[in-house]
């Protein structure tokens, strides 16, 4: 077992914070994270592109290649693999094991399970270290219908791990790590059960998804308001000289505290 993996075996659950960028990325880490993931949503966006449409392959591997060596684990969102083919789809994840990271996060956006679970194994021939989150979009696009059995196919195909974002409802959550033999991931809401509450019913990883950068967004947002009315904002704030060092690879010790 990875030590990535193992974070999924833990006496609590692991919880992933999703960063953006280095700077975020060695903010989260600095506060304790041993994992870090990235966020499809935040790359795209930073790079004036849509997500969810295998635009950003390029900036997904160029963000790998930033955060891949840094003393930290680190989990990529790729999407459904940036493309349809599962020989690429497995050359794309050598790649990202090639510069570090130790995981990835594919979707299969409710297309077919038979072709996911084929991207899946070729995923861990290419990069049998790699730690393969599984995601099926039945609860985040559809109403639920056919999870197991796509979820039941991943597990056949070589998935380390399972991810079902939208998926809300203790009594299902219940039920599905119930009939899972992989660690079951979850995506924190406002609206849905709390972290403690999750770990009671046996979920193993928490991810937070576009969540803290759509918070930064708002944040920023708020903050020029404030002070377009002749407030000062208010919140913390970091130090031109504390974000300027989370730029600095390698080296987490400028960024403590921060």
């Amino acid at each position: 077992m990875t030590a990535f993996a193992g974070l999924h075996h833990g006496d609590e659950p692991l919880l992933l914070p999703n960063a953006w960028d280095h700077a975020s990325a060695t903010a989260l880490a600095a506060q304790g994270f041993r994992a870090v993931g990235t966020t499809s949503l935040g790359v795209a966006a930073a790079a004036g592109l849509p997500d969810g449409t295998s635009a950003t392959r390029d900036e997904t591997l160029r963000l790998a290649l930033a955060l891949g060596s840094e003393p930290y684990l680190l989990s990529v969102d790729t999407e459904d693999g940036y493309s349809e083919d599962p020989e690429k789809v497995g050359e794309f994840a050598r790649e990202l094991a090639a510069v570090g990271a130790v995981g990835i996060n594919l979707e299969d956006r409710l297309g077919s399970a038979a072709l996911h679970a084929a991207k899946i194994a070729a995923v861990k021939a290419a990069a049998p270290d790699l730690f393969v989150n599984a995601r099926t979009d039945t609860y985040w696009l559809g109403d639920g219908e056919g999870t197991m059995a796509r979820l039941d196919a991943y597990q056949r195909a070589g998935a380390d791990g399972v991810f079902v974002p939208g998926l809300t409802d203790p009594g299902e959550i219940a039920a599905l790590v119930k009939h899972l033999d992989l660690p079951l991931n979850l995506l924190c809401t406002p609206t849905g059960p709390t972290v403690p509450h999750l770990a009671d019913l046996g979920v193993r990883r928490v991810s937070l998804g576009s969540l803290l950068y759509r918070r930064a967004l708002g944040a920023a947002v708020e903050a020029v308001a404030e002070i377009r009315a002749g407030r000062a904002p208010t919140g913390p704030t970091p130090s031109y000289g504390e974000v300027d060092a989370l730029s600095r690879r390698g080296d987490l010790s400028h960024s403590e505290g921060t």
